[in-house]
């Protein structure tokens, strides 16, 4: 199997996750620059508008870029998978349906294929197709997620017993410590989110980061399951609203269009807590202050290596 830091030229073995519309670009190349993968969000946009994103993010770095391409929810899938490849990104990262469509393309495109799973048998079939990369997450995640609710911490090495592939964990990870717990356990690089939105350079509102910071471990609710649409949301006004909503019966229609980007973009860039969500993983009670990228790789590396000579052989 080959060495995945290696391969995509990786000084830190970190990821960044899919954020939906938000405007990604610069932030994407800012994230390759510090060594990790820097990804562009395809979201719900308009080829032309994730262009913009590509074009950008391509012009501020020649380091590894990915682009996450939601397959049910954008319009257009093979139309970014073809925009991608003009502007030289290296990874397509595949979630949100089934994949093997795409794969044929993206290989003869020359990008590698990284594809987001949820479950351990979601995870051996992906393993069956032609791909590189396998990203498992965690119900911990921000965002959308698994009906199964499998955390991280379990699904990991079940994954890893179950696959030969190279293996990102998501989910739950927020400092050096649990970078390390998530290699432990079988995850060769990992995917941040949360712990990505808050730093200073994310272009997300200083309300949602001020919404992570104020955050503790009982600040993020599911959303969703009684329509079988599972989402993970940092608790804010809007957030009341569709609960109380959720409580009194909702159809899946009017649950997708209470959940769907533009209430995203109004909550995670406009900062409207009362008519947009934000996305938030259970990490961030962890999350306490708003550091630089450069400053938060710094103290992963530093949080990473004290924990492992701090760890005694049995």
């Amino acid at each position: 199997m080959m060495n995945i830091m290696d391969a995509l030229g990786l000084s830190i073995p970190v990821v960044q996750g899919g954020m939906g519309n938000i405007p990604t670009g610069r932030f994407a190349a800012l994230i390759s620059e510090q060594g990790g993968v820097g990804t562009v969000s395809c979201g719900t946009l308009a080829p032309i508008e994730a262009e913009q994103q590509f074009k950008e993010a391509r012009r501020l770095t020649d380091r590894t870029l990915a682009v996450n391409v939601p397959i049910s929810v954008n319009a257009a899938p093979e139309d970014m998978i073809r925009l991608a490849a003009r502007y030289n990104m290296d990874v397509i990262t595949l979630s949100a349906g089934n994949p093997a469509p795409y794969i044929p393309e993206i290989r003869a495109l020359g990008m590698k294929v990284n594809v987001i799973v949820g479950t351990v048998s979601q995870a051996k079939k992906v393993a069956g197709m032609d791909v590189d990369i396998i990203t498992c997450e965690g119900y911990e995640a921000a965002g959308i997620n698994a009906s199964t609710e499998a955390t991280t911490m379990t699904l990991i090495p079940q994954v890893k017993k179950a696959i030969d592939k190279p293996l990102i964990a998501a989910g739950g990870i927020g400092d050096g410590r649990g970078m390390l717990a998530a290699m432990a356990l079988g995850a060769d690089l990992v995917q941040l989110g949360t712990r990505l939105v808050a730093t200073r350079e994310h272009p997300a509102h200083h309300h949602y980061k001020a919404k992570i910071i104020e955050a503790d471990e009982s600040s993020t609710k599911i959303y969703g399951r009684s329509v079988g649409r599972r989402r993970r949301l940092l608790e804010n006004e809007y957030s009341e609203s569709l609960r109380k909503e959720e409580e009194r019966g909702i159809s899946l229609g009017t649950y997708k269009e209470n959940t769907d980007e533009e209430k995203h973009l109004l909550g995670a860039v406009e900062g409207d807590m009362h008519n947009g969500f934000i996305n938030g993983g259970q990490i961030s009670g962890l999350i306490d202050e708003l550091p630089g990228v450069a400053e938060l790789f710094s103290a992963f590396r530093s949080e990473f290596n004290d924990s492992l000579s701090n760890i005694k052989k049995l």
